[in-house]
């Protein structure tokens, strides 16, 4: 029970990887802050079962591009819990296509979502952090922010703007007892690497040392960490997640 008495909040966290740290982190003792967009059903199903696990959790619907928003989510959770000591932006949507054939809704889309949305929520929960001097913001980058991707231009240069919001924030909050680090998940497991042919899959794996694809607990397990205070020192760091894929 490393998290006992903090508060988390994750964005995104109906389903998949946000659904997957919120309950790593909520099995580590913390409070829960559950946020997914307004028309999201899967949300009131997740706040269900964490609350019939005997987990302290709340949720706020939301859209993270939106700043009276995410200003009420955070303040919710101060609200609800009485502090807000952990955020993970994990909030993100993909539109792949090749360059040459991706539009400007596209590019604008993505961009907002999983970079506008990162800045919005960082500065709305530095200002609570900054007035207790302490605070974990703990970024979900990728790979493809890291090396790129063919068909993900939108994606790669939001995360890897993701990166760089990260070692910026680290920085700037360090004196007031924050730290800011962000973890970049290879290929994880998901209702989208399921249904990839063969074939495919077997290319990927190629390219992965460890032979395997990640899963979303793998992921989490990280985020727990640098949730927790044996991370106190750590600050300004990526975390590749990815079997090996970058070195």
């Amino acid at each position: 029970m490393q998290l006992k008495g903090k508060t988390a909040v994750i964005t995104g966290s109906g389903r998949g990887l946000g659904k997957a740290i919120a309950l790593k982190l909520a099995q580590m003792g913390a409070n829960i802050m559950l946020n997914d967009i307004e028309s999201s059903d899967v949300i009131d199903a997740t706040y269900e079962e964490f609350r019939a696990k005997g987990y302290n959790v709340a949720v706020v619907k939301g859209d993270v591009r939106n700043e009276d928003d995410v200003n009420a989510l955070m303040n919710k959770a101060v609200e609800e819990f009485g502090s807000l000591d952990i955020l993970v932006n994990n909030a993100g949507i993909t539109r792949d296509k090749l360059m040459i054939r991706m539009t400007e809704n596209d590019w604008d889309a993505v961009l907002d979502i999983n970079l506008k949305g990162v800045f919005l929520c960082t500065k709305a929960a530095a200002k609570i952090m900054m007035k207790q001097r302490s605070g974990k913001i703990i970024n979900i980058a990728s790979v493809a922010g890291v090396m790129g991707n063919a068909g993900q231009a939108n994606y790669s240069a939001a995360k890897a703007g993701v990166i760089g919001l990260t070692k910026t924030t680290a920085r700037e909050f360090a004196s007031r007892g924050i730290t800011c680090n962000a973890v970049a998940p290879g290929f994880i497991q998901s209702k989208m690497t399921e249904v990839l042919p063969d074939d495919i899959k077997e290319n990927y794996l190629k390219n992965i040392p460890l032979g395997r694809f990640g899963t979303p607990e793998d992921v989490a397990n990280v985020v727990g960490f640098l949730a927790s205070d044996d991370a106190n020192y750590v600050t300004g760091q990526v975390i590749n997640i990815d079997g090996g894929l970058v070195m």
